[in-house]
């Protein structure tokens, strides 16, 4: 006699069935129950069986403890290893741990790092899945019930729709080669991407956030920049350290009363309100409390050196722009929110570079001349999230000169506030050809063509050619210098 009960088989007389479903504990327990039920037994027989099914469950216990114990002395893992590194060791030495929240239900279940194909075989979907902590030899096909990723999921249909538009392969069951190779390029490129942003979070001293999308094409992150938060010193540069501070224990009152305060001992305003907009007009400068002050870290005089406060996301532009930036949050006008940061180096190493960067189409040179133009700052190599803001001849940014820990005026701090309310998901954008000084045209204007691809541009910063504008406002000038 054959019973059939789903995937799996039993015959009568047989021991334990061997079951073909991939629910194989249910069908050996269906099985047993189907075998003759066993004579009853004494009472105080039945007791000795308890005890001694106790005793081999205790010892059973006891071995796996020592076969655990036996597979972690082989296993090493690194100091301050992350959570789920450590959990992916668990399930590779096949371990259970409470504190780390493996447990005989998820023993199985592993992390998809990318899809990296799909398919669709008689109306059910597959993907390629790459497991993360495994090589890519490691991937497998894996039916679309196995898979809880929500997101990776709707980026590679995304992907999937680009990837059918390029090859002309729309409804295909399967993707041609071509498309294939688009998928895998678009994976590892979000992965590098993730990577990066990682290490953004992780170098930025400020609050705010940082983040990283490519819809566009497959450029990944760019090359030979280090992500700084304040003024790398180049040779032939010294700052001067503020000697003294002030003694206020209200600089906002105290300011507006007496006219003290770190910007009334410099003759200037205070440039602050009570919410830390700026109320001052372009050009003026901003001395800020410093170090040596009495007054505490939450001072509202104190703006600039609290660093980014709004969540930010570095995105490539669909327009040939390049690289660009977006507020993730709604920003008040006269707010500030970043400071133009990179290398400070002298002017005459400044025209040097500048034909380097020329010849290659993109320089990121900002001419610190408040008062002289001695020193520039290069954001090329180095530099924050400000190196990849792009131009506009409509901006919603505002260049301000800023002085706190040093008051060398060749030497000013660049701030960057909103010149209006800003939109959560709005493009952040300033002018690189500004003038922010009524009595000297020449003051603070941005030198950089700020990574715009194109053709060589001959000569130096000062004497290049013109440079086409792709800002597309209403009042775009059509050329940027």
């Amino acid at each position: 006699m054959q019973i059939n009960h789903g995937a799996g088989q039993w015959k009568a007389g047989s021991q334990l069935s061997v079951c073909k479903s991939a629910s194989g504990s249910a069908n050996r327990r269906w099985a047993r129950a189907e075998e003759a039920p066993p004579l009853a037994l004494p009472a105080g027989r039945k007791r000795r069986q308890r005890k001694k099914g106790k005793r081999r469950k205790k010892t059973k216990k006891k071995r796996r403890r020592l076969k655990m114990a036996e597979n972690l002395k082989e296993c090493s893992v690194c100091c301050l290893s992350p959570w789920s590194q450590l959990q992916e060791l668990c399930r590779l030495q096949r371990l259970r741990c409470r504190a780390l929240g493996v447990t005989r239900r998820n023993l199985a279940d592993f992390e998809v790092e990318l899809l990296c194909d799909y398919r669709r075989v008689r109306d059910e979907e597959f993907y390629l899945v790459k497991w993360r902590g495994y090589p890519s030899s490691a991937n497998t096909w894996e039916p679309r019930r196995n898979l809880r990723c929500r997101g990776l999921l709707q980026q590679l249909h995304a992907d999937l729709a680009r990837a059918h538009r390029r090859a002309g392969a729309a409804g295909a069951p399967r993707l041609p080669a071509r498309a294939v190779s688009y998928l895998a390029q678009k994976a590892e490129q979000r992965r590098a991407l993730r990577r990066w942003e990682r290490h953004l979070n992780l170098t930025r001293s400020h609050r705010g956030r940082i983040a990283v999308e490519n819809d566009v094409d497959l450029h990944g992150p760019p090359r030979d920049f280090v992500y700084v938060n304040e003024y790398k010193v180049g040779a032939g540069v010294a700052l001067t350290p503020v000697a003294a501070g002030c003694e206020c224990r209200d600089c906002l009152a105290e300011a507006t009363l007496a006219g003290g305060c770190c910007p009334g001992a410099s003759r200037n305003r205070f440039a602050y309100n009570e919410a830390g907009q700026v109320r001052i007009r372009a050009g003026l400068p901003i001395y800020e409390c410093n170090s040596r002050c009495r007054c505490g870290a939450e001072c509202p005089n104190r703006v600039v050196q609290r660093g980014i406060r709004y969540d930010l996301c570095i995105f490539r532009t669909g327009d040939g722009r390049g690289w660009g930036v977006r507020t993730l949050q709604r920003i008040r006008k006269n707010s500030f929110v970043m400071e133009y940061v990179g290398e400070i180096i002298t002017s005459e190493e400044a025209e040097r570079r500048g034909q380097v960067y020329d010849r290659q189409g993109a320089t990121y040179l900002f001419d610190l001349d408040y008062v002289e133009d001695v020193y520039t700052v290069d954001a090329a190599h180095y530099g924050n999230i400000s190196h990849f803001v792009n131009h506009s001849c409509d901006p919603n940014l505002q260049v301000y000169n800023v002085f706190i820990e040093n008051l060398d005026q060749r030497l000013p701090r660049i701030a960057l506030f909103a010149t209006r309310p800003i939109r959560a998901g709005e493009e952040l954008t300033f002018d690189y050809n500004m003038h922010v000084d009524p009595v000297d045209a020449e003051s603070t204007r941005m030198d950089s063509n700020f990574g715009l691809v194109g053709g060589a541009l001959g000569g130096s910063p000062r004497a290049r050619g013109r440079i086409e504008c792709k800002c597309g406002a209403a009042s775009c000038r059509k050329f940027l210098f």
